[in-house]
């Protein structure tokens, strides 16, 4: 059989468009999930990444320079509530995936037409060889910011990551299908989402769903996202994972962001913006209704701490804060950079949160990963199912409902004498705060490990944020160790704030 012209491509792509309109039925997620468990069943076959040699040789800036034409994308001009558009394989971006769209009359694959990219300024390059290469991922549009354009609200691309956007949010942290051995000494493993379908929305739908089918060398997996775009934009994931063999460490819901320096840890070079980061803060709300708030760092080596608890009601990694002052970076916005929260579906059992923070020499690097961890085995052969929500969120940030930390700043403070002694500042902000008469009787909760002298510490009310202000000073008695502080604020025995979790790393 000759290979199909673009003409005939194109052809394939109008009958795809021209599926009927209704709901999708006679395929979901146990179709998926069937596949997968076949799949697991049988040995590993890495994924075929013969890209022609001119698209895996392209940079960075040449593979952002081939676009998807937007009159082109999936259901333009149907009047649905979404459209889709592809992106073009190379690059690092060389396993291409499998895109299918599920109507009334069942599943038909999108075909892979370079008539539908704008390739910029790669002259080099020939778009007629490029036929069947596959896409690198999709992105989904949808009206958020205005009635008159759809936004892009969410993009899967590369392994199996995917981000999300809010109304007035710009991409920043990004989210994974799942995590395999994540800071293991015998290395990570990314699977990779190989197969995507996408369910024809009816014009009246708020939501989108969309199936992916997951593979690598010891899993396999099956989805169902259920995409709902809003001024936070809901995620839903409903996921069946079938593991091929033993795994050391399953990462469930995994979050991965970028910290590079901000107020409790500045820069170590010279740089006009005060702080850099996707986000600031782990937030978790435990099982036991517990909120903690882990700022993060930069640490000059690996660092992995985690939060046990049964039955977790949330957690997320947040950029808790809004102020432009703060980062002073007009291409990056890192101040409209959503925080990602994930609300368990179902009873999630005994387990940990936890935390990832890698060395990175600059912000170009994402250096923070979160997830949670079961107590319970993952065993080969049985299949384990798992469902969440993440909300991708700015103006709607969750928060305790107590009071919370605003910031953490960390520095050696005004002192007659010079010595090694560190002093910390944290504020809080929030509803139990609010109102309180500057002299109410608050009371600091502080701990330190045992690598940290407390030398002195007070709490008094903050005039210009309306909230109140933790100060204490301590001393690191080795500094080739850590030491891990926890703070929270009480009124008559009863607390008042969240818990201030910290390590100041080596």
């Amino acid at each position: 059989m000759s290979p199909r012209t673009p003409a005939a491509v194109g052809r394939v792509l109008a009958c795809v468009l021209a599926l009927s309109a209704l709901p999708a039925f006679g395929f979901g997620f146990e179709d998926v999930a069937k596949r997968a468990q076949d799949l697991a069943a049988q040995p590993y076959q890495k994924p075929d990444n013969a890209l022609p040699k001119e698209l895996s040789d392209l940079g960075y800036d040449q593979v952002r320079d081939i676009r998807f034409k937007p009159e082109k994308a999936l259901w333009r001009n149907r009047k649905l509530p979404f459209e889709v558009q592809f992106f073009h394989p190379g690059g690092r971006y060389t396993v291409p995936v499998k895109i299918n769209v599920v109507g009334a009359s069942g599943s038909q694959p999108v075909p892979f037409n370079p008539a539908d990219f704008d390739y910029g300024n790669n002259k080099q390059l020939d778009p007629t060889k490029f036929k069947d290469v596959g896409f690198a991922g999709f992105r989904v549009h949808a009206n958020v910011n205005s009635p008159s354009y759809k936004d892009e609200v969410v993009a899967f691309k590369d392994a199996s990551y995917f981000r999300g956007l809010g109304k007035d949010q710009r991409y920043g942290m990004s989210a994974r299908g799942l995590g395999v051995d994540t800071a293991q000494l015998s290395g990570e493993e990314f699977p990779y989402f190989t197969e995507f379908w996408l369910a024809w929305p009816s014009a009246k739908d708020d939501h989108l769903v969309i199936y992916a089918l997951l593979d690598s060398r010891r899993v396999t997996g099956a989805y169902r996202f259920e995409l709902k775009p809003g001024t936070s934009t809901l995620m839903s994931v409903d996921a069946r994972i079938f593991p091929r063999e033993k795994i050391d460490k399953i990462g469930i819901a995994p979050l991965t962001s970028m910290f590079f320096f901000g107020e409790n840890q500045r820069s170590q070079v010279e740089d006009y913006r005060p702080e850099v980061h996707d986000s600031d803060g782990l937030q978790v709300h435990t099982g036991a209704d517990e909120w903690i708030w882990r700022p993060l760092s930069n640490p000059r080596r690996l660092l992995v701490t985690s939060f046990s608890t049964t039955s977790p009601k949330g957690f997320g990694l947040m950029q808790r804060d809004p102020a432009f002052s703060s980062y002073e970076d007009l291409e990056a916005r890192y101040d409209i950079r959503p925080s990602a929260w994930v609300t368990p579906k179902g009873d999630w059992g005994a387990g940990r949160v936890e935390l990832v923070q890698i060395p990175s020499p600059d912000e170009t690097n994402d250096n923070i990963v979160a997830y949670w961890v079961s107590d319970k085995a993952v065993e080969p052969g049985k299949a384990l199912d798992f469902a969440y929500t993440i909300a991708w969120q700015k103006q709607e940030q969750t928060l305790p409902p107590t009071s919370y930390v605003t910031q953490s700043r960390r520095g050696h403070g005004w002192i007659k004498e010079q010595d090694n002694t560190i002093q910390m500042m944290v504020d809080f902000a929030g509803p139990a705060l609010k109102g309180l008469d500057k002299d109410a009787k608050v009371f600091p909760g502080l701990w330190l490990s045992d690598n940290g002298e407390l030398l002195e510490r007070q709490v008094f009310p903050n005039e210009v944020s309306g909230g109140w202000r933790l100060s204490f000073r301590f001393r690191r008695i080795d500094p080739e160790k850590p030491v891990e502080m926890r703070a929270f604020l009480r009124r008559d025995q009863e607390a008042i704030s969240e818990t201030w979790s910290y390590i100041l790393p080596p």
